[in-house]
């Protein structure tokens, strides 16, 4: 995910002139509600700042886990009947070896 580029600075919002009109806004109104803007522009750009930070510290931090080797099915039903034969080699072999004895 990637963020847009910013485009205001602090500045710009503090220094922005808007024109006047006969009918215009409330020049303080706006410079009150502008400056309430400016705050939570800096807070904002502290907190992309801090969570960089911490986004590069958990990087740097990580470390890679080892690949485990990827095997087919056949491998490991290969794998497993071997070890079953093997059991009931030592299971069933004894016995059968006492029967015929």
């Amino acid at each position: 995910m990637s963020i847009n580029r910013i485009q205001l600075s602090v500045n710009d919002i503090l220094e922005k002139d808007f024109k006047k009109s006969m009918r215009g806004y409330n020049e303080e109104e706006v410079d009150a509600f502008l400056d309430i803007i400016i705050q939570d522009y800096e807070a904002f750009q502290k907190e992309i700042e801090a969570l960089k930070q911490e986004n590069e510290r958990f990087k740097r931090s990580e470390t890679p886990t080892p690949q485990r080797q990827q095997t087919t099915p056949s491998q490991v039903n290969y794998d497993v009947l071997k070890r079953l034969s093997n059991l009931e080699k030592a299971v069933f072999g004894q016995k059968l070896s006492e029967k015929e004895g």
